[in-house]
């Protein structure tokens, strides 16, 4: 069965209710659809489907039957954006009806308050007045109010309930007793049409600010998809360039950037030098020197020279467009947490409408009054609202995840985000993810009175003809230290010993110290001395000049900058670090050593490393594992986060869970940290939420009534003021979670 993933936007939904019943609309209403995945915070839903048995018409249809709409987002023929009109004709249906409502809530409300402190004249008391109130009250209720009637009926159609139902049944109930009493005088004088426009108008400005709010979640990823050019310079079959969109750059086209212009696309270099700012992809703050064959990628910035390059990766094939894509969906991901507030807000509604008609006949039957006793019932149906539980988890995962992408790193998922702050050991790989993956000369040892710069010209010279990685290591340490390079006359390599060449006038041997055992011996002072350096864990190689032994050379590969400092604030988070290789113990302890690891396992072969995880999950403990080769592939699947370094290989990114782009140990801390203040976030937002419901919705229904110390408003809870304070449970969420963006980690 080949199996299809979609992201869709949704429109239409006002609660986690809502989300939940786009979700189980698709999932037990769609054959074909194997999950379904909604994300209030985002508005998108994520589904996974077989093609062969539906398609995305289907899937909208059976949305819009169930009253929301989703959006198969693609481009027309003129180029318009469907999801973005569409979002933005809700947003202006929302505005205009918020107008609407203003228009005449405001004089409402001034009248009516006007008359119940005495402000206006005895003509206010006449039987007209009460109808130009319901004059006012009415367009509030059915066209700024119209929303929450179909939304509530879409939600009763579907067997659940939402907030469109605590609103509408709230507003409702203070509109239709005061209609009765404008038609049956019987009832009373006191009409209460000021109470539901203002419930109406406060909950709908409080949507508009928290959509306002929750677009700013996505900010960081919005401003790295800004950072794309729009526009490429192509040089064409003849030579000449032209401008074209990006977009419309091939795979294999040549392209050119000026100075001060970003890369419109991923590639190699074809011709030119130039520095280039990587900085809004890796984190790195220092530019980075680019020359003929090196790779550049999408958006970052072209310093100084012209460069022209070749394109390998296009449109969604870049790293910025793979990136933001992984963010997208990791950000539309349920975290653990979230199932917790998506069971409560299931039966949220159910309960708040059970309280307010307990309510509602507990203070009529005590009191004797239908108007108090109805007034309480409006103000728990309006300060009680589910939206503050749904946003309290997708927000703070949203902007932790952005504000993990514009530093480096870049999490899968959202159940990789929650978990890594409570692992307890991390296992390392030590080549290429501790090390720099590469040996580098450390140490040249002249014996015997050699020449320091002349033999070490001698000994570069005759690596300059192999290919070996040590020989290039050679040369290019040789070169730093001041070699001069000669074209060696003759050459040799012996396989699995070293080098013989003749350079200059002069027999060049390089090579294990094993193989001069046979020939030239080294005496007892170059013994001891090779065998400190390999006590250190480094690879020695000796040289010999015309049978004379020149000296001793050692190579190693060394330890990343800034490993030791990352280690280092590891122990200090009480994270147990442990270097996992299949180097020998010797190398891999000098290596443990200088970065500050204590606990080694060595000698593993690359198919064991997964079965020391195991063992150690077996023990109870949280494991967290970093690679960046193939061979760790296995073992990052099977901790319980894998961490790949960005500079490895694909198939160890794509079996981890989170990616350090930077390939910089110091990451691995961030991340935890970053996973700390996120699950901190979200934490409080739940315990804001249901604090909120907890304290607030009894005090709607007249706990503090008659006790004197409590202060007046919160004894008799006017509904419009539980209006406001429901508006402003949601924003306080949000802005909650914005706060993640600005927390230094």
């Amino acid at each position: 069965m080949a199996k299809q993933e979609v992201e869709l936007p949704v429109v239409g939904m006002t609660c986690a209710n809502c989300a939940a019943t786009v979700e189980r609309t698709l999932r037990k209403k769609v054959p074909g659809v194997l999950s379904a995945n909604v994300n209030f915070a985002t508005e998108k839903a994520t589904v996974e489907f077989d093609p062969a048995q539906t398609d995305l018409e289907t899937m909208a249809a059976a949305v819009e039957k169930a009253g929301y709409k989703l959006i198969i987002a693609r481009k027309n023929d003129t180029g318009r954006d469907e999801e973005k009109e569409a979002r933005e004709a809700e947003i202006l249906r929302q505005t205009r009806a918020f107008i609407v409502g203003v228009i005449f809530t405001v004089p409402l409300f001034l009248l009516s308050m006007s008359r119940d402190f005495s402000l206006i004249g005895p003509w206010s008391h006449a039987t007209w007045f009460n109808w130009l109130l319901f004059a006012m009250a009415t367009p509030v209720q059915f066209y700024t109010g119209w929303g929450y009637y179909t939304g509530g009926y879409k939600s009763l159609r579907n067997l659940s309930a939402n907030m469109d139902v605590l609103v509408a049944l709230g507003s409702s109930t203070a509109y239709l007793y005061s209609l009765a009493v404008l038609l049956f005088p019987a009832l009373g004088m006191h009409v209460y049409f000021e109470t539901s426009a203002m419930i109406i108008t406060l909950i709908k400005v409080g949507k508009l600010l928290e959509a306002r709010a929750k677009g700013r979640t996505s900010a960081s990823i919005r401003s790295l998809m800004e950072l794309a050019p729009k526009i490429a310079h192509l040089i064409d079959d003849a030579g000449a360039e032209r401008d074209m969109p990006a977009e419309s750059v091939k795979q294999g086209d040549v392209v050119v950037i000026r100075p001060g212009e970003r890369v419109p696309v991923d590639g190699v270099i074809t011709g030119g030098k130039s520095t280039v700012d990587e900085n809004m992809l890796t984190g790195e703050p220092i530019p980075v020197d680019k020359s003929e064959g090196d790779a550049v990628f999408g958006a970052t910035l072209n310093m100084q020279g012209r460069l022209k390059v070749r394109a390998t990766g296009v449109g969604a094939q870049t790293a910025l467009a793979q990136i933001i894509e992984l963010v997208r969906r990791a950000q539309g991901s349920k975290a653990p947490i979230q199932r917790l507030a998506d069971q409560v807000s299931a039966y949220f509604v159910p309960a708040i409408l059970v309280i307010a008609l307990c309510t509602l006949l507990f203070w009529w039957i005590i009191g004797g009054q239908f108007v108090p006793a109805m007034i309480r019932m409006v103000a728990v149906l309006v300060i009680a609202c589910p939206c503050a539980l749904g946003l309290a988890t997708p927000t703070a995962i949203m902007v932790g995840m952005g504000k993990g992408a514009t530093m480096g790193i870049l999490f899968k998922n959202s159940e990789a985000l929650e978990t890594t702050h409570r692992l307890s050991s991390i296992m390392f790989d030590k080549t290429g993810t501790i090390t720099q993956g590469k040996p580098v000369l450390t140490d040249w040892i002249p014996l015997n009175g050699g020449v320091t710069s002349d033999d070490l010209s001698l000994v570069a010279s005759a690596e300059t003809a192999s290919e070996h990685p040590i020989a290039r290591a050679l040369v290019a340490g040789a070169i730093k230290l001041g070699a001069t390079i000669m074209e060696p006359d003759e050459f040799v390599s012996v396989s699995g010993y070293g080098i013989e060449a003749r350079v200059d006038g002069h027999n060049v041997r390089v090579g294990k110290i094993d193989w001069f055992e046979e020939q030239t011996k080294l005496d007892g002072n170059a013994i001891g001395v090779a065998e400190n350096l390999i006590a250190a864990g480094k690879t020695v190689i000796a040289v010999s000049i015309d049978n004379r032994i020149a000296g001793l050379m050692a190579v190693s590969d060394e330890e990343k900058p800034g490993a030791r400092e990352a280690i280092t604030r590891l122990t200090e988070m009480n994270i147990e670090p442990v270097m996992l290789t299949g180097d020998n113990e010797r190398a891999a302890r000098a290596i443990a050593n200088k970065v500050g690891i204590k606990e080694v396992i060595a000698g593993v072969l690359p198919d064991k490393k997964e079965s020391v995880v195991h063992e150690a999950q077996a023990d109870g403990r949280l494991i967290g594992m970093v690679g960046d080769g193939i061979n760790d592939a296995p073992a990052l699947a099977r901790a319980d986060v894998g961490i790949a370094i960005g500079s490895g290989t694909d198939v160890a990114m794509n079996a981890a869970d989170i990616t350090l782009v930077r390939g910089d140990l110091s990451g691995v801390a961030r991340a935890i940290a970053l996973s700390k203040a996120t699950m901190r976030t979200i934490k409080q937002n739940l315990f804001w939420a249901f604090f909120y419901n907890v304290v607030l919705v009894p005090v709607a229904a007249g706990a503090l009534h008659g006790i004197s110390w409590a202060p007046h408003f919160l004894r008799d809870l006017h509904p419009a003021m539980a209006a406001g304070a429901m508006a402003f449970s949601s924003i306080t969420v949000v802005l909650n979670s914005l706060r993640l963006s600005r927390k230094k980690i």
